[in-house]
């Protein structure tokens, strides 16, 4: 199940995190690295820093956005601090754990972890289902890149040490789509409602951003998103045959 969980991080500058991200996912039994268009690649620092863990950076994936690091993961978790502009479903560290070890026994999922100076953008921060704030400190909340992963997979580790430990048996098996079906669904979604009207370019608004909110929340499942693609084709042709 742990090799299901993929640990991603987005722009990184710093070659001695790569490796210091490697060393905390290993001592936690995690070893899937991506690195999303990242500023530098792994040296020498950094397998020094993995101490051990280099085994991880010699098959880390490297690609060229967060959306290819995620296209094929059915739950994705952003790392951030909370925010008052963009209102996303909200995760402590322990839930964001039982999260990941839950779902992961049905497929690939990820923890996506930002840039050492500023984070995630918001609009890679939409690209989540969830977003985890860790409670720091408020007065000194200044975590470095691999504590942050360190937490995040300690809190993974023990909520699947407390499934084995339990023998429970795993969630009924819910289907949920992928982030690049669900990508999909909203390019879409939105051609649609520019040829309604109900949305006009030069002036789109917040409707995609609320829009896409909304779904995030509901936390659709796949046969929903699929009913929901249908109703739009079937606007589509409704709005293909008056234009006729």
């Amino acid at each position: 199940m742990l090799s299901n969980i993929r640990v991603v991080l987005v722009g990184t500058s710093h070659p001695g995190n790569i490796g210091s991200v490697a060393r905390a996912m290993k001592t936690m039994g995690l070893s899937n690295l991506y690195l999303a268009e990242p500023r530098v690649e792994p040296d020498g620092q950094s397998v020094a820093l993995a101490a051990g863990a280099s085994d991880i950076l010699k098959h880390l994936v490297t690609v060229d956005s967060l959306a290819d690091a995620i296209k094929d993961c059915s739950l994705v978790i952003a790392t951030s601090a909370r925010s008052r502009t963009l209102d996303w479903p909200m995760l402590d560290p322990r839930q964001a754990g039982e999260k990941l070890a839950s779902q992961a026994i049905q497929g690939p999922v990820a923890i996506v972890f930002g840039r050492e100076n500023h984070g995630l953008s918001n609009e890679e921060l939409q690209q989540c289902n969830y977003h985890v704030c860790i409670p720091a400190n408020p007065e000194y909340s200044s975590l470095n890149l691999a504590q942050a992963v360190q937490l995040i997979c300690y809190e993974t580790r023990v909520s699947h040490l407390a499934q084995l430990a339990a023998e429970a048996p795993p969630e009924a098996a819910t289907e949920y789509p992928l982030a690049d079906d669900q990508e999909r669904f909203f390019v879409h979604l939105e051609q649609t409602l520019l040829r309604t009207g109900f949305i006009v370019k030069n002036h789109p608004g917040q409707v995609m951003t609320k829009l896409r909110r909304l779904f995030t929340r509901a936390r659709i499942e796949a046969h929903e998103m699929n009913i929901l693609r249908g109703i739009l084709t079937s606007i589509d042709k409704k709005v293909s045959d008056k234009q006729k």
